[in-house]
């Protein structure tokens, strides 16, 4: 691929990104949304995000348990606002502890 076409794929992936991000900012910026709207809005990252990821969660082993310690453990630990490698090293932790019992 020739570096032309290589930086204007980059640009129009730039672009494709970029535009849906600023559109709300620019069609929305001075909208107040009602309470409801705006907590829905709020939560929606953490539903999707946790649409994501339980299913990974059930599926990383065959016993369902595995994922389940893991993900439990992962949610507690950030739940108790601990840094993010601190949760990724305690559920690694935990897991190998879990691996080794059974």
């Amino acid at each position: 691929m020739k570096i032309d076409n290589l930086f204007l794929l980059f640009a129009a992936m730039m672009a494709v990104t970029y535009i849906p991000r600023m559109l709300p900012f620019v069609l929305f910026g001075d909208v107040e949304f009602p309470p409801f709207i705006r907590n829905v809005l709020q939560n929606l990252r953490y539903a999707i995000l946790g649409g994501l990821i339980l299913p990974g969660i059930l599926l990383i082993n065959e016993d369902p348990a595995f994922g389940v310690i893991g993900g439990t453990v992962a949610f507690i630990l950030a739940y108790l606002d601990i840094d993010v490698v601190f949760v990724v090293t305690g559920t690694i932790g935990v897991m190998a502890l879990y691996t080794l019992a059974v």
